[in-house]
C-alpha cells in the first residue's frame, strides 16, 4: 500500500540520535498506530515497548534481532519483525525510508 486515507497525523516529529533517525507518527480510525520515517547512514540501538514490523520502502541496512549473533541484509521491499519489550541494532547503509506498524 503507497496511500494511507483517513488517518491523523502528529505534527510534531519524533526525532533519535541528533535527528539522524525521525519519523511522524500517524493514527487510523481504528486505533492502529504506525510511523513513517526515514533514517540517514549510521548505526543505531532501538529498544521496543510493543512489539513492531517494520517495512523498508526504500535504502538498506542490516540489523541484529534480539538472540541473534548475526547481521541481516534488508533492502528495499523487505520487512523484518521485533519482539516487544526487546533491543534490536541497525546498521543503515543509506539512506533509507521505513514504515513501522506496532503489533498487540
Amino acid at each position: 500500500m503507497s496511500d494511507f486515507s483517513n488517518v491523523t497525523v502528529a505534527r510534531k516529529a519524533n526525532v533519535y540520535f541528533d535527528g539522524k533517525v525521525t519519523s511522524r507518527t500517524i493514527t487510523f480510525a481504528d486505533g492502529t498506530v504506525k510511523t513513517l520515517g526515514i533514517m540517514l547512514p549510521g548505526e543505531y540501538e532501538f529498544g521496543t515497548a510493543k512489539a513492531e514490523h517494520m517495512e523498508i520502502t526504500s535504502g538498506e541496512l542490516s540489523v541484529q534481532l534480539p538472540g541473534i549473533d548475526e547481521w541481516v541484509a534488508v533492502t528495499s521491499g523487505q520487512t523484518f519483525n521485533v519482539p516487544a519489550d526487546a533491543k534490536f541494532r541497525l546498521k543503515v547503509a543509506t539512506v533509507t525510508d521505513y514504515c513501522c506498524s506496532y503489533l498487540d
